[in-house]
């Protein structure tokens, strides 16, 4: 509903609580103008005072018991009588006060529950308004007799024609209002398809993007390292150490052969197959460090839980991409890898002492770089995680990931 409609309704409901009061009022004061014509005695007067006092308590009454029990029920169908045979006795006194009378007219849909009753109660109304229009209700005259059966009887006629027109625009207009709604049920379902399209597209594009770090994090890296030992086996002349390199380079192709054979069936690191996040963790950071030379410790604070698979990927994925920059850019001689169970989150730092950089001016991704600190970010946000960065020139860097303990179901 509209501000529009409200304001609507509200005007509707101060009136139906007004009018009875304005046309009590507009019936006294031209009942009291004609008093010395229509009303010649003084018990007539007396008598016409009187019931205009106990209407106005009555109306009183009724407007604080309202506020409470509204109708349509027997309370204000019962409001309703009563005030009908009050404007009824008034307009036996005086013609003018049939004003007050056909106060039903207006608010018989907000009083009467029934409809058969409020068939009656409208040619109630119409009764003392007939009596109005042939100067009060006739008595022994039998001319007046027909004609207030003729005005009573095309007072009612013009009610029903004024009634059934009235129902028909009221049927047309829900009609239209069913309409509009089905419209915009229509245009909703057309909406929803679209967000759903929308939806889809966008899980394809992140899919893509997630597929790309998995390649990067598994297969590009992999290679990378292939490469490097084979550079040294290149420029030695010692054949042990060739042999060594080269045995190295021979697992890591073993290695990246297995991550691709995982990537291609459920997307989760190889480490975690057969081991937990822990272990995975502890073998990946032991690895590293041999490959490298680099010195790197694991360590484990608070009990291990079992995480959602999709946790336990991203925090070793975040692990190999940090180790992976720190080997690439940082020179460093020690890194420590701290893997923290909490509450209601996990949270995972790895520091190192390298040569640290400046957050603030990092270089934009090209196509041709890996994915980085963007990349690990993405990760973090994809499972309500965050990730922040340390780092100093000279004083090393700080690697922070937060994600909700979730575990697996």
């Amino acid at each position: 509903m509209t501000t529009a409609d409200t304001d609507l309704d509200r005007r509707r409901d101060l009136y139906l609580k007004g009018m009875p009061y304005g046309l009590l009022g507009v019936a006294t004061l031209l009942s009291a103008a004609t008093a010395g014509l229509i009303m010649p005695t003084a018990a007539i007067r007396i008598a016409a005072a009187g019931l205009v006092v106990a209407a106005l308590v009555f109306q009183l009454g009724w407007s604080w018991i309202s506020r409470t029990r509204p109708g349509p029920n027997w309370i204000s169908a019962t409001y309703y009588t009563a005030r009908w045979a009050i404007g009824f006795a008034l307009t036996l006194l005086n013609p003018f006060f049939a004003f007050y009378a056909v106060a039903g007219y207006f608010d018989t849909d907000e009083l009467i529950p029934a409809q058969r009753w409020k068939r009656i109660a409208l040619f109630g109304c119409s009764i003392p308004v007939a009596g109005a229009q042939t100067s009060g209700i006739p008595v022994q005259d039998s001319t007046k007799w027909i004609v207030f059966a003729g005005l009573l009887l095309a007072n009612n006629v013009l009610l029903t024609v004024v009634r059934h027109f009235a129902d028909q625009e009221e049927e047309r207009s829900r009609a239209a209002t069913i309409a509009e709604l089905q419209q915009a049920h229509e245009e909703n379902a057309a909406l929803q398809a679209q967000l759903l399209i929308q939806a889809r597209e966008a899980g394809i594009a992140d899919e893509r993007r997630r597929l790309a770090a998995e390649i990067h994090d598994t297969i590009a890296q992999g290679l990378t390292g292939i490469i490097a030992q084979l550079q040294v086996v290149a420029k030695t002349g010692d054949p042990a150490a060739a042999r060594e390199h080269v045995n190295r380079a021979t697992d890591l192709a073993r290695h990246s052969l297995g991550e691709a054979r995982r990537s291609v069936q459920n997307l989760a690191p190889v480490g975690l197959s057969y081991d937990g996040l822990p272990e995975a963790m502890r073998k990946t950071v032991d690895q590293w460090a041999e490959r490298t030379g680099v010195r790197a410790e694991f360590t484990l604070t608070g009990p291990a839980q079992h995480l959602h698979g999709e946790v336990s990927a991203t925090l070793l994925r975040i692990t190999q991409e940090a180790l992976a920059n720190v080997a690439k850019h940082a020179a460093a001689t020690r890194v420590g890898v701290t893997l923290s169970y909490m509450d209601d989150e996990v949270t995972l730092d790895v520091r190192d002492d390298g040569k640290g950089f400046e957050p603030m001016t990092l270089p934009t991704r090209t196509g041709t770089g890996g994915f980085g600190l963007d990349g690990m970010r993405a990760r973090a946000e994809r499972i309500a995680g965050s990730l922040t960065v340390e780092s100093e020139p000279g004083s090393g860097t700080a690697v922070s990931a937060r994600v909700p303990l979730v575990l697996h179901g």
